[in-house]
């Protein structure tokens, strides 16, 4: 069974078991071609429509099932699954299935006076314990991006989700099944009990990574817990800096879709700098064209003089991923004033410049500290599929191992091998 509706008699042993399963599923798996893994994600995305009918009606559970929660309305948004939103989940998929397989990459070769072939090759991470909240895409998402990196996965999604995503993985762990690929390298805990995450994050020895994809409270609180390294995917408060020497048309139509194309997502905009000698142009316009997306705006003393209907902005709101209609805006006297903004209240998530000057949109590329940094373009970009990496798994606003969106090749490591003639150390 891949879920289980009540907790199990005892907790350790069985978080221990499903551990246990995801390692041995992730030693079969390392040795199986890439070639292989990829034709299982096809089947995968082929069953997954093949079962549209199925997921559809668990996912109306879940969402029938969300004012009991408090799901706010974006949150239930990012919750519906439609037709078309489970093809986008379904090519998702194929899209993992077609990236160049990273498992056995060699990253680097010397060959040693001694004649030693020295090889550094890229290898799967192994068990990847990963809590995300109630998105059913990301289900799929993250179980492609695990497989087509050669790692088992265990999956402890959020209870808001729990119908959309246990038909999910049914689907999935079929496909596995069938194209002959161990069927635990994907697993679904659905335990009520939230002390089962606790038990997984203890299992260092069985488990190599955790991923916490949510509010920051279950960020702060894997961190604090885990035994093993931790892939943190932190707060999204994106900024968009307009510069003096912007298209003002463009910064427009940027600043509008970064924050109103989809607003409760982590690479929406949330925070809106303008140069002080644009803001008198610029800033009543998009302004009105936010307001018509029922977007409120809080801002600085220049910004509501130039935008009456705009509130004052706190100390709290500069540094406030809001997830829905809010945008806190600021006039700033320079490039580096903005710069400075972004790195004092910005979370290294994404942060964008709209300029026309090249060396305005090199110097701040360079020195925001951001693990995505956009010219002349939308923050909501910062996607794995939109920069060419299928899927992924989150956006890490980590620097070490891997920062940015997290697709198949930041789920691997690498190792050493070595290749001799007989050859000993005197």
């Amino acid at each position: 069974m891949t879920t289980t509706r009540s907790t199990p008699p005892s907790l350790a042993v069985h978080c221990r078991a499903i551990a246990e399963r995801a390692r041995r599923a992730a030693i079969d798996l390392a040795g199986i071609p890439g070639a292989r893994r990829a034709a299982a994600l096809r089947a995968a995305a082929a069953k997954i429509r093949a079962d549209a009918t199925a997921i559809l009606a668990a996912n109306a559970q879940d969402v029938a099932a969300a004012p009991g929660y408090g799901l706010t309305p974006a949150a239930t948004d990012r919750l519906l699954l439609d037709a078309a939103r489970l093809e986008a989940i379904a090519a998702g998929v194929e899209a993992v299935a077609a990236l160049p397989d990273p498992v056995g990459e060699v990253l680097e070769e010397t060959t040693r006076p001694n004649g030693l072939v020295v090889r550094k090759v890229r290898v799967p991470l192994g068990v990847v314990f990963f809590i995300y909240e109630s998105r059913p895409n990301v289900t799929a998402d993250a179980a492609a991006v695990a497989v087509a990196s050669g790692n088992a996965i265990i999956l402890r999604g959020g209870k808001e989700a729990a119908w959309s995503s246990g038909r999910i993985v049914a689907s999935v762990r079929a496909a596995l099944v069938e194209t002959g690929l161990p069927e635990d390298c994907v697993q679904l805990v659905d335990l009520p009990d939230r002390e089962a995450v606790g038990e997984f994050l203890a299992l260092d020895d069985l488990i190599d990574i955790a991923i916490p994809r949510g509010g920051e409270g279950l960020i702060r609180r894997v961190c604090a817990e885990a035994r093993m390294p931790v892939l943190k995917h932190f707060s999204g408060n994106c900024h968009i800096y307009v510069d003096r020497a912007a298209d003002l048309a463009m910064a427009e139509a940027i600043t509008v879709n970064a924050k109103c194309q989809r607003m409760g997502v982590c690479n929406a905009a949330e925070s809106l700098l303008v140069h002080r000698d644009v803001a008198e142009r610029f800033l009543p316009a998009v302004a009105a064209r936010l307001a018509s997306h029922g977007v409120e705006i809080v801002g600085d003393e220049p910004t509501r003089r130039l935008v009456p209907a705009a509130g004052p902005a706190t100390e709290a709101d500069w540094n406030t991923e809001f997830l829905g209609p809010k945008i806190s805006v600021a006039v700033v006297d320079s490039l580096d004033s903005a710069i400075d903004h972004v790195n004092r209240h910005g979370s290294r998530h994404t942060d964008a410049i709209v300029t026309a000057d090249p060396a305005a949109a090199e110097r701040f590329t360079a020195r925001v500290d951001t693990a995505v940094a956009i010219v002349n373009a939308s923050t909501r970009f910062n996607d794995g599929g939109e920069l060419g990496l299928g899927a992924e798994i989150g956006i890490s606003t980590d620097k070490l191992h891997a920062r940015g969106p997290c697709g198949i090749k930041e789920l691997t490591t690498y190792k050493y091998v070595v290749r001799g003639t007989g050859q000993v150390r005197g």
